[in-house]
């Protein structure tokens, strides 16, 4: 039997089926399924996860202290230290929504799973925003020292591209860069597991055709060609993110990208879905779904990061 007619512009779901939404199902799997598909749920520590009850939140984040190491002769009177404990707030005071109606005639004939469609794209949707959020704060955030013409805190010679004169990347120096940026890391002391490099599709795109693409180059038994994963370079787990702050730079006007690298130990996140409701549509014989979910993020050790300020040569 045919349904009511429908108005103009209104989508058509219907078929056969129904599809159920319940606030505290719907707002984990739209969790799960978010952390599942970000970059930023991989290259900074959630440990804070669990603290977040709603915006305007602060989150207290105690910091490792330091111990001196001091040289040591028999018999010499030892002196104790009392290590201070120094603390770091991380301010959740971002939120993002999400709103949308769903009519009681298409909720009950549809023959797809109306729930997880939304969750998918509701997910998919609120990582890109949150993604740029973080890309395009945390490269200025970097310590001096890992960044521009003269990095390194060590050696200071080291070309990772600064505004006026971007480094230009090829298949040639691509691999060169990511060695770099190690370089970088390695000198402020840096942890080599857990690290991670968030490059554009175009620096992903010069990989594959440098000698990596060969999988005696990597040790591989199946090239990045085969399986198109580009893996671990050089300690980095590498993620590829459209996210990434481009601009027009001054002087070459060429584009440019505010490459990130860092550990999970330099940055940290923490996200929640604080509300989930559904409500009758006062206008028409539907129900009304609404999200809002906060968050924060914020750089609690800037020698953990690297930035570069590359184009494509």
């Amino acid at each position: 039997m045919a349904g009511p007619t429908r108005y103009t512009g209104y989508p058509d779901y219907s078929s056969t089926g129904t599809s159920k939404f319940i606030p505290e199902v719907w707002a984990g799997k739209l969790t799960t399924k978010f952390y599942a598909t970000t970059c930023f749920g991989s290259i900074a520590s959630t440990d804070f996860q669990g603290d977040v009850k709603g915006l305007g939140d602060n989150v207290i984040i105690r910091s490792r202290p330091t111990i001196t190491i001091n040289d040591y002769q028999i018999g010499q009177t030892l002196t104790y230290e009392h290590p201070e404990q120094a603390n770091t707030t991380l301010a959740i005071d971002r939120a993002k929504s999400f709103s949308f109606g769903l009519n009681d005639v298409d909720r009950y004939q549809s023959d797809i799973a109306l729930m997880d469609e939304f969750t998918d794209d509701a997910t998919e949707q609120m990582q890109i925003v949150i993604d740029k959020d973080i890309l395009g704060t945390i490269y200025g955030d970097v310590a001096a020292a890992n960044a521009g013409g003269s990095a390194g805190v060590i050696s200071g010679n080291i070309n990772l591209g600064v505004s006026g004169t971007p480094l230009s990347l090829t298949t040639s120096n691509v691999t060169d860069f990511i060695v770099d940026m190690g370089q970088v890391l390695d000198e402020q002391n840096v942890p080599h597991t857990g690290r991670w490099l968030v490059v554009p599709a175009w620096v992903a795109g010069l990989l594959k055709k440098s000698p990596l693409h060969n999988a005696n180059e990597m040790g591989d038994n199946v090239s990045i060609l085969r399986n198109g994963r580009l893996g671990m370079i050089d300690r980095f787990e590498i993620f590829v993110s459209n996210n990434l702050t481009t601009v027009v730079d001054g002087t070459t006007s060429t584009n440019c990208t505010n490459v990130v690298a860092g550990h999970r130990a330099g940055l940290t996140f923490a996200s929640q879905m604080t509300e989930m409701e559904e409500l009758p549509n006062p206008n028409d014989f539907g129900r009304l779904v609404r999200g809002l979910n906060v968050y924060g993020f914020k750089t609690i050790e800037p020698n953990y990061l690297a930035a570069g300020y590359v184009d494509k040569g």
